[in-house]
């Protein structure tokens, strides 16, 4: 009976629970179907939203459309008009410059000389030294002859006065106060003096003008040129010389481009100075040669007055060794003066074969720099070609001074050589004379 009442109370739980779950999957399905209805009302409604607005924008798409439509046509027809405008513009245009051209007339050449004179003119009045104290014609000049149309008169009076002062200026000479441009850079107010359209002077100083304004030459011309300077600007009256450039400036501008003597010097280089030690050292012996031989041309005439008491000189040596033989035959006095004369040469012609072979030496140092000069200039040319001659200048440079130096330095050496050979050989004839007559008077004592 237990077993019994258990297994009806557990069979009677079990459907209990049965029973609630049911209910709970009822409400659970019943909420789905609730909310899926609610959804779909609201779907519903959204999509009529949006179909209504899609069908407003249609509307207004299709407006839009139609007011474009109406625009272009309106467009198309403006750009007609235009277009018609346009050709009646032309052909009224062609009219009127062809009225114009029958208007002008002969000004129309005179017209064209205007804006000629103005363009050649420019270039003469921007560079001409009187706009340095007459600024700002040129860009005038220039707007005039750079006209498409017929000038005006302001621009007339322009041209006439530019030309005008140019003219007037040239014959005058005036001092005026304007910034000058120094060598390093720096500017300074300065006095300038101007000599018509020649050239501009400083106190010490020629100057010139450039587009940027006056400035210092790099190198001023000789000083005997500057020299004049002074005295020029201190005369009140009268006359005095001055060097004026009468070319307006290029002579002076080319001038600081001509190499010094100096400069030319150092363009020599190594075989350059080689040729100078080489004709300094010529003219050291011959400058020697002269004062000793001098010195003993001078004992040889103080020896000739007292021939009995021999000196410390070249005759006096000779009157020794002839004192010494009167006792012998002539021919051995003879070959005995012989002797003594020979000794004496070599003293007397000492470091004269060298000034005559350094005067042989000095051109073909030269020759050697011309060579060599060439040279470089040839290897310039394989490698930059001749397009740029200031390529090959300095190779150039070097084989002509070379060749001058050399001929330079040998003239003086031959020169000198033969002053110096020529006293060697005439105090070298006293002695042979003095000889001779020696050996004449013992032949002529023994004979009798």
């Amino acid at each position: 009976m237990k077993n019994l009442f258990k297994g009806f109370v557990i069979a009677s739980m079990a459907i209990t629970a049965s029973f609630a779950q049911a209910a709970d999957s009822s409400d659970t399905m019943t909420k789905l179907l609730q909310k899926i209805k609610s959804e779909r009302v609201s779907e519903a409604r959204i999509d009529k939203k949006r179909e209504a607005e899609f069908r407003s924008a249609r509307a207004d798409k299709q407006a839009l459309l139609t007011r474009a439509k109406a625009q272009r046509t309106a467009e198309k027809a403006r750009g007609q008009r235009l277009l018609e405008q346009h050709a009646d513009n032309e052909r009224r245009m062609a009219q009127l410059a062809a009225d114009l051209v029958a208007a002008q007339g002969d000004l129309k050449e005179a017209f064209g000389v205007v804006r000629g004179v103005a363009g050649d003119a420019t270039g003469i009045i921007a560079a001409s030294v009187i706009s340095a104290q007459f600024p700002g014609r040129a860009e005038e000049l220039a707007a005039i002859g750079a006209l498409k149309g017929l000038p005006g008169l302001e621009q007339l009076e322009n041209l006439w006065f530019a030309l005008q002062t140019e003219m007037t200026e040239s014959a005058n000479i005036s001092t005026f106060t304007t910034k000058v441009a120094s060598i390093d850079g720096k500017t300074s107010e300065v006095a300038v003096t101007r000599v018509g359209s020649f050239v501009l002077l400083d106190r010490n100083q020629y100057l010139v003008y450039r587009e940027d304004g006056v400035g210092e030459l790099a190198k001023q011309p000789s000083s005997r040129s500057i020299a004049s300077i002074g005295p020029y600007l201190d005369t009140k009256s009268g006359y005095t010389a001055l060097y004026v450039d009468v070319s307006r400036g290029a002579l002076l501008n080319l001038l600081t481009g001509q190499a010094t003597l100096v400069e030319k010097y150092h363009q020599g280089e190594i075989v350059g100075y080689i040729i100078t030690a080489v004709l300094f050292l010529g003219l050291l012996l011959a400058v020697e040669r002269v004062f000793t031989l001098g010195r003993i041309s001078a004992k040889i005439k103080t020896q000739l007055k007292t021939p009995t008491k021999p000196g410390n000189n070249p005759l006096g040596r000779i009157l020794e060794v002839y004192h010494s033989a009167k006792g012998t035959d002539v021919e051995t006095l003879e070959l005995k003066l012989d002797e003594a004369i020979l000794k004496e040469i070599p003293r007397l012609e000492r470091g004269i074969s060298i000034i005559k072979v350094l005067a042989a030496i000095a051109p073909m140092l030269g020759l050697l720099g011309t060579v060599t000069g060439m040279i470089g200039t040839f290897q310039a040319i394989t490698l930059f070609g001749t397009g740029d001659p200031k390529m090959m200048a300095g190779g150039i440079s070097t084989a002509l001074v070379t060749t001058v130096l050399g001929l330079v330095a040998a003239l003086p050496l031959m020169l000198v050589h033969a002053v110096v050979s020529g006293r060697s050989k005439s105090l070298l004839h006293v002695l042979e004379e003095q000889s001779v007559g020696m050996i004449a008077e013992h032949a002529e004592k023994e004979s009798k």
